[in-house]
């Protein structure tokens, strides 16, 4: 297994070993010990998840307020660019954020512990995604931060993407409070 840093705390960049043949091949999507030992990923995961979506969609960028959801993300089908931004005011990186290719092809996972926005948009035909969460799904806690926010600026590889009325509204970076200068110890 392969772990890659990126410039955002905790935010990796897994590839799994792979092991093909002319017949296909294998790969070992998650296992708690060689995770925690090599990734340090020790939170529990208490959830999967599995999404379809077309080309150009678009969704995100997602977090839970108060309970938020660490993530490992792969894709199982077609090409996604996938992308964390990190929202804790109180974060040197606040307002950053890191994008990466996932594909079928490339078997690369991201890891997102919590306190980070996360949203993808599809590069393929189709997507199939699947992942991995430390926390439940909580309707009346989530919250959404706009995928074109200006403040953000990021490269999303689409020009215009299809988004839901929902992912389509999300306020921008300004709904977080950032302590200024002189708040800090």
């Amino acid at each position: 297994m392969n772990i890659m840093t990126t410039s955002l705390p905790g935010v990796l960049i897994i590839e799994p070993r792979v092991f093909s043949d002319e017949r296909g091949f294998f790969k070992e999507t998650f296992s708690q010990k060689r995770y925690c030992e090599q990734a340090g990923i020790t939170l529990p995961f208490v959830q999967d998840n599995y999404s379809r979506s077309g080309r150009h969609v678009l969704r995100g960028l997602h977090f839970q307020r108060t309970r938020p959801q660490g993530k490992l993300i792969s894709v199982t089908r077609g090409t996604i660019f996938d992308v964390a931004v990190d929202i804790k005011p109180e974060s040197d990186t606040f307002g950053h954020y890191v994008g990466v290719e996932l594909s079928e092809g490339n078997h690369r996972q991201l890891w997102l512990p919590p306190g980070y926005a996360h949203g993808f948009c599809v590069l393929s035909e189709e997507a199939d995604l699947s992942y991995k969460c430390t926390d439940y799904y909580h309707p009346n806690d989530e919250g959404g931060l706009a995928w074109n926010c200006p403040q953000l600026a990021i490269a999303w590889p689409i020009r215009q993407p299809r988004l839901s009325p929902k992912d389509n509204s999300h306020p921008g970076l300004e709904q977080f409070q950032r302590p200024s200068q002189r708040d800090r110890p």
